[in-house]
């Protein structure tokens, strides 16, 4: 079995397991290994994108070789929620593959992610597959120079879980801006989603002399403006969902005239818009809000067609993690990094909150607690900081980070200031040439209040009247 020694344990959840750390472990045992094999997997999208990760495994017959199927399940589910693919190619284990296509079947631990990496996102059956490493498809990847369009009258909007936003521009400076409560969760009609959406926009509009253009951000998956995957809707019939959902944005298109109009992930308008009010590139934006949303920009400045749905990615290895009660599964970012992350912790802190108190209230509770100088707030978010400081490490194995972004109503106050300090002294504890390297941001006041929005509304770009 591995060992993996902390330097650094969250007050409130000792028994958390780094990935960072086991996946350094593993690797050293493979090192150790004389019969180490090498290892790959590859993910295939229908838009012809190709998506490889490299690595080895220990040896079949290894006394310890059960930990190399740990190490594929949770790479392989990293991947699926960073990059996305119906199809999984496994090239180097036969038997890991074999296993993986039980895990990842409509019966198996992993259904769920079978049913939305296949049908719901891709529109084809998920399937893993054992291949030859010389069968292997050649890598390729693509970015979208998307955003950074600010001439015109625009308007920018943000569909969170218990908020939507709306701001109105004119070359670029927000002339108004609007924060309209909503609880889309479980809301069974579409009609509340549409509509809801449609006010915001009309209340914006009231403040332009015209609507040149239209953005926006949502929590989930998007592809070309047409919803495939959201939490937002997940109260929403199947029938429903195809009839009125999926295509809600061509219909707010049409009731705005035809302008040019683009819809993308949330986390992508938060890498986009640090990037923009940074002046700088390879950005990791995670916002830790109802959920916990990601979003990148690459070196060169472009957004990505990945997911980068972090939420779903697993940080924390240990069997008993907490448990994500969507998805089915255990240490996933959500129940660290998000509003159900300090309603979990403040039961652990002894806080005694109600159940019937939502927990956007909760985490009010404990801001204010925070506030007072109350260390059961402060163990809270001591917790989260060291969590996170172990995610981000786990998550510079995929990305190239200069700038890691960090945001969201869980961040806010002191609280979000001892997050930040907690995570550095993570990295400079056990990754210190990270620390180095990356840079812990959070946004300035004005980006705060108008960032995500004015990143949304630069998304589509001024169709170009004829010559």
């Amino acid at each position: 079995m591995l060992t993996v020694e902390p330097k650094l344990r969250p007050v409130l959840d000792p028994d958390f397991l780094p990935a960072a750390l086991w996946h350094r472990a593993y690797d050293a045992l493979v090192a150790r290994d004389p019969g180490a094999r090498p290892f790959a997997l590859v993910l295939v999208r229908t838009d012809g994108s190709v998506f490889r990760h490299d690595g080895r495994v220990l040896a079949a017959s290894h006394p310890s070789a059960a930990l190399s199927l740990t190490y594929a399940e949770r790479l392989l589910k990293f991947m699926l929620w960073m990059k996305g693919g119906p199809q999984v190619l496994v090239a180097g284990a036969d038997e890991i593959a074999a296993a993986l296509a039980a895990i990842y079947a409509p019966a198996g631990v992993r259904a769920f992610d079978h049913e939305f990496m296949g049908e719901k996102i891709f529109g084809r059956v998920f399937s893993v597959t054992a291949t030859p490493f010389a069968a292997l498809p050649a890598i390729a990847e693509t970015s979208l120079p998307m955003g950074r369009h600010l001439e015109g009258c625009r308007i920018g909007f943000d569909l969170g879980g218990s908020d939507r936003k709306a701001a109105a521009l004119i070359d670029g400076e927000v002339v108004f801006s609007e924060e309209i409560a909503w609880d889309p969760y479980f809301q069974k009609a579409p009609s509340y989603h549409l509509e809801g959406v449609h006010d915001s926009l009309r209340r914006a509009a009231a403040h332009l002399p015209r609507v040149d253009a239209i953005g926006g951000s949502a929590a989930g998956v998007y592809v070309n403006n047409e919803v495939r995957a959201a939490s937002l809707f997940r109260g929403v019939a199947p029938a429903d969902f195809e009839q009125h959902v999926r295509r809600m944005f061509f219909t707010l298109q049409e009731r705005w005239g035809g302008v040019p109009f683009e819809v993308v992930n949330d986390g992508e308008v938060t890498a986009l818009a640090g990037s923009m009010s940074m002046n700088d590139n390879a950005v990791l934006g995670v916002s830790m809000g109802t959920s916990q949303a990601g979003g990148y920009v690459t070196p060169a400045g472009n957004i990505t067609a990945w997911l980068n749905e972090l939420a779903f990615a697993p940080i924390d290895y240990r069997p008993d993690a907490p448990r994500d009660e969507w998805s089915g599964d255990v240490g996933c970012g959500v129940q660290y990094f998000s509003q159900q992350g300090v309603g979990r912790l403040a039961k652990a802190a002894g806080f005694g909150f109600p159940a019937s108190l939502p927990l956007p209230e909760q985490l009010v509770e404990v801001q204010h607690a925070m506030a007072r100088g109350d260390g059961r707030a402060r163990a809270i978010y001591d917790t989260i900081g060291v969590c996170f400081g172990y995610a981000v490490a786990h998550y510079a194995s995929f990305y190239e980070i200069r700038n890691l972004l960090v945001l969201g109503r869980v961040t806010s106050w002191a609280g979000g200031e001892l997050i930040l300090s907690r995570a550095m002294d993570v990295l400079q504890a056990e990754f210190p040439a990270l620390a180095e390297s990356v840079r812990l941001r959070t946004p300035d006041e004005k980006n705060k209040r108008h960032g995500q929005a004015t990143a949304a509304a630069s998304l589509p770009a001024l169709r170009r009247a004829a010559p």
